[in-house]
């Protein structure tokens, strides 16, 4: 194995074992171990046998992680408090042009004739992570205060419309993101490292290592910074949920009367968990907008944005953070297989009949909604169902009880 390749193994090595993490039927104290093995082994395996592959699956990985943490958003509202947000696209937008805002200089010289926005702060990618996540929350807050009285479907067609207005915005008012145009040049986090010379804070053997991949392998390392941002937000929910507060979310999405009755602040509960899902998807849109380098409107349409997250988290498990996760990779896998699917049935009907080749590409949506009927029909709860008790002090008396 060149040295290259066994560079590429190691950075595969982290999202392999999260998802083992997140599979494996195990108590925390095994899974760790066990989980690491496992990533290492599939890691060096695919390495050793299909070292063609490893690029696909680094980015593959990227994406898939990054809507990791937007159906982890989608959990927050409607796992643990029951909204039904139709608006995941909107705060998706959000986030992204935040990001994409913050780090990024602003146009100058002739670049200003073609290119406009509202401000260019170029500031580092944690300021961006930050700031998208802070003005999503903002946003998520104003929109929380009207829309929330609203209950089942009237409260998804509100969130999907505002989901609308939102990303319309960012399409018609060029002085805010370039409006119909793209906003090109977003800048990548630690992309130094593979310059000549590298970064000036890296140490010369690190340099050097590194230096052996060129910079077309950049989705490696951004593949670090996006699974170590999904594992933060994992362990900041998780431990959320299992909090009181969490167990008093769960409480008003099932009972609300008698959460009230109980001393509750129901309308709070349910605004503060709708701003922290907007909060969420808003670092899952600051993740997106370096990886692609030039975003614009068309990447926050509905199927795109809202409804593959939904499908993401009905086939995972909704209220169950670990299902979220695994929800996320196994569609995002489904879509990228139907795409080449799509594309050898297009290229196959291209000279039979045309016109059913030119609409194979609705096969991937078709695909995806039977799936979705499948879930409601016969897994409903999802691959990981909820755990009803999520109380660390409660589990560990009734192991006590049943030890007595």
């Amino acid at each position: 194995m060149d040295p290259v390749t066994t560079l590429k193994a190691y950075f595969l090595i982290i999202p392999l074992v999260l998802l083992a993490f997140v599979v494996l039927p195990l108590r925390w104290l095994w899974r760790v171990p066990v989980g690491l093995a496992l990533g290492v082994a599939l890691a060096f395996g695919v390495a050793l046998w299909i070292p063609g592959a490893m690029d696909y699956l680094a980015s593959f990985s990227v994406m898939a992680s990054i809507y990791a943490v937007l159906t982890l958003g989608l959990n927050v509202q409607w796992g643990y408090n029951g909204h039904l947000d139709f608006g995941v696209a909107g705060f998706f937008a959000v986030g992204a042009f935040t990001m994409a805002l913050f780090v990024t200089a602003p146009p100058s010289g002739l670049m200003a004739q073609y290119a406009q926005q509202l401000f260019g702060l170029h500031s580092p990618f944690i300021v961006g992570l930050i700031a998208a996540g802070v003005i999503s929350g903002v946003i998520g807050y104003l929109v929380a205060l009207p829309v929330l009285p609203l209950r089942t479907d009237f409260l998804a067609i509100a969130t999907l419309g505002i989901a609308e207005i939102i990303r319309l915005i960012f399409q018609n008012e060029r002085w805010l993101a370039n409006g119909p145009q793209p906003l090109s040049g977003i800048p990548q986090p630690l992309s130094c490292v593979f310059e000549k010379p590298a970064c000036a804070w890296m140490p010369d053997s690190v340099a050097q290592a590194i230096g052996l991949m060129p910079p077309r392998d950049y989705g490696y390392l951004y593949l670090v910074i996006v699974v170590v941002t999904l594992a933060i937000v994992y362990i900041v929910l998780e431990t959320a949920v299992r909090s009181p507060w969490g167990r008093a979310l769960r409480a008003v999405r099932d009972e609300e009367s008698s959460a009230a009755m109980n001393g509750k602040h129901v309308r709070s509960l349910r605004v503060q968990s709708f701003v922290l899902g907007a909060v969420v998807i808003g670092v899952g849109g600051a993740l997106y907008a370096p990886y692609m380098v030039t975003i614009d409107y068309s990447h926050f349409e509905p199927l795109f944005g809202t409804f593959i997250v939904w499908v993401m988290l009905m086939l995972g498990g909704s209220g169950n953070n670990r299902g979220a996760i695994l929800g996320a990779f196994v569609i995002w896998g489904v879509w990228s297989g139907t795409g080449f699917v799509t594309d050898s049935l297009q290229s196959s009907l291209a000279t039979i009949a045309p016109e059913i080749a030119s609409r194979t590409a609705f096969l991937r949506w078709t695909f995806v909604g039977m799936l979705l009927v499948g879930i409601v029909l016969f897994r409903p709860q999802g691959i990981l169902k909820e755990e009803k008790t999520v109380s660390g002090f409660l589990k560990r008396s009734r192991l006590q009880a049943h030890r007595k």
